[in-house]
Parts: structure tokens; sequence; C-alpha cells
């Protein structure tokens, strides 16, 4: 079968033969680009869904932000509350005693102000900076609602 095969193939002209392996040649490149029509497809895929997941990913970190923002407030006002009920106390009171507390209170509710600009004026800064801010505002946040507990056990 070959041999039939070859003695045909030395028997044809030089211009057929040419063409014959011209197709030949297209046919291999035609049918490797379809491979690679479809590895360029699945790529595009690939990176229609990183996208997708890029956007949902930085969809559910600003809202972290958002939370925060909105759980920080409360707890800032909460502050501001018990912050002018302690002054309100003091100005009740005897004024030896009011004196040091009334600037403990002052120290207090600079803390409170300075974290509440802190919150309003953080910017997106990635992901890791958030977490590492988050961690280290939460801390302050509670050491100031523990020193503001602790400003009323003294005043008691």
């Amino acid at each position: 079968m070959y041999r039939h095969l070859r003695q045909n193939l030395i028997q044809m002209k030089p211009s057929k033969l040419v063409i014959l392996t011209t197709v030949f040649g297209l046919f291999l490149f035609m049918t490797s680009c379809g491979n690679s029509a479809q590895k360029v497809e699945k790529a595009e895929e690939n990176v229609v869904e990183a996208e997708e997941n890029l956007q949902e990913a930085q969809d559910e970190y600003k809202a972290d932000i958002e939370q925060f923002r909105l759980m920080t407030a409360e707890k800032i006002a909460a502050n501001e509350r018990a912050i002018a009920e302690y002054n309100a106390k003091l100005a009740k009171e005897k004024k030896t005693m009011s004196a040091e507390i009334k600037e403990e209170i002052a120290e207090l509710e600079a803390k409170n102000n300075n974290l509440k600009m802190k919150i309003g004026e953080y910017s997106d800064n990635g992901k890791e900076n958030w977490e590492a801010f988050k961690t280290e505002f939460g801390k302050d946040m509670d050491d100031l609602g523990t020193s503001i507990s602790n400003i009323g056990k003294k005043n008691q």
C-alpha cells in the first residue's frame, strides 16, 4: 500500500506535489489552530471569572469597611453620651474632686474625638492595611470604653 502511494507521488508532476504538500500543511495548521483557539477561549473564560472574583472580593472589602464604620459610630456616640453624663454629674459634685476627674474626662473626650476623626479619615489602602487598622482601632476603642467605665466607678 505504501509502495503504491510512493509510486504515485513519484509519478506526480512537481506542481501537483507542491499543491498536495501545501494542502496537507494547511490541514495540519488548521487543526492546530483549533486547539489554540480553544486555549484562547478557555483563557478568556478564566480571565472573566478572575475579574468577577476580584470584583466580589472588593465589594466584600468595601462592605466590611462600611459595616465597621457604622459599628464604630455607634460606639463613639455611646462614649459621647457617657462622657456627657459624667460631666453633668460632676457639675453637681464638690469642686476639689471634680478637677481631677474633669481632667481625665477631658482626656477621654479628646481620645474619643481622635478616634472619630481617625475612622472618618481612613482611606482605602488595601485589605492587609485594613485588617491591621481594624485590629488597632478596635483595641483603642475597647481601651477607651474601659477607661470610661473606670471613670464611672471612680465617680461613685
